[in-house]
């Protein structure tokens, strides 16, 4: 397992970035890479995310000194979805099979965690985001159909789309962390807006589902100092809790959303009018 650390961001230095330190601060470009669990700790709301790959052996989550406990999710929670082929979860030795589009939330406390494809020529990719945890909830299987659907925008304003909340109040019990997906309709390309922001959470956004021409245009940092990254397929990006997070693709796209922070009121948002973006 290999795990990278990402320190927090003043608002007030990221106006200053290029492109490269942009880049280099706030896009993971490598979430998947085979045969290996890769993660990311980012010091915003100390949310960590990424992706596992298995091609042959199972892969383990493992604690380290960025994590101080015996095991990694001694003081945590974690949510998972795959989006590759079909492969299975394993916590404190039960199994649960998740095939694409299927997600999985597991407790504070559990010890081992596992990851493996059923068949190693269509690896499964479990992309995961786990945050601080204080109670123990259960573990919980959630299909797409079982997960809480959403449904906004139209086709008229170019963003018509479905929230899918998988770890989210109205479908299973968590401390802090709400993780979903949102699939947009044919011919939709906006994924957020109007934009807004939330200064009571962070949010971690990963893009995929993306042929290999197709980039996302991100737009973050605050209403008034606005920022883009350009994305391509299955790479991530971390938006503090003081910048907008809204996405407009060239083609279609899909992408998996994480939030954690003060509370779990998905609708507790400060809304951007598009005429004060600048």
């Amino acid at each position: 397992m290999e795990l990278h650390v990402r320190y927090s961001n003043h608002p007030e230095d990221a106006k200053y970035y290029d492109t490269e330190t942009q880049r280099k601060h706030f896009l993971v470009e490598a979430v998947f890479v085979p045969g290996k669990l890769q993660l990311t700790y980012t010091h915003q709301d100390r949310v960590i995310f990424g992706g596992a790959m298995p091609t042959g052996r199972a892969l383990s989550l493992e604690a380290g000194k960025e994590l101080g406990s015996s095991f990694f999710l001694e003081r945590r929670e974690l949510g998972c979805i795959n989006i590759g082929g079909t492969g299975t979860v394993t916590a404190d030795g039960r199994s649960y099979t998740l095939k694409k589009g299927d997600g999985l939330y597991i407790g504070m406390g559990t010890k081992d965690v596992s990851f493996a494809s059923e068949d190693p020529s269509l690896p499964a990719k479990f992309y995961v985001v786990s945050s601080p945890a204080h109670q123990a909830y259960p573990t919980v299987r959630i299909e797409q159909k079982q997960a809480n659907p959403r449904r906004l925008g139209s086709q008229e304003t170019s963003n018509e789309r479905t929230i899918y909340q998988y770890v989210h109040p109205a479908v299973c019990k968590s401390c802090q962390l709400v993780m979903g997906m949102t699939v947009l309709e044919k011919g939709s390309v906006w994924n957020t807006m109007p934009c807004h922001t939330h200064e009571r959470r962070m949010e971690v956004y990963f893009y995929f589902d993306m042929v290999s021409d197709t980039r996302v245009f991100h737009f973050f940092g605050e209403p008034s100092e606005t920022r883009h990254l350009v994305v391509a397929n299955e790479q991530a990006v971390i938006s503090p809790s003081w910048s907008i997070h809204s996405g407009v693709g060239t083609g279609q796209y899909t992408f998996i959303w994480g939030m954690a922070g003060e509370n779990q009121n998905f609708d507790d948002m400060d809304f951007v009018k598009p005429e004060d973006l600048r």
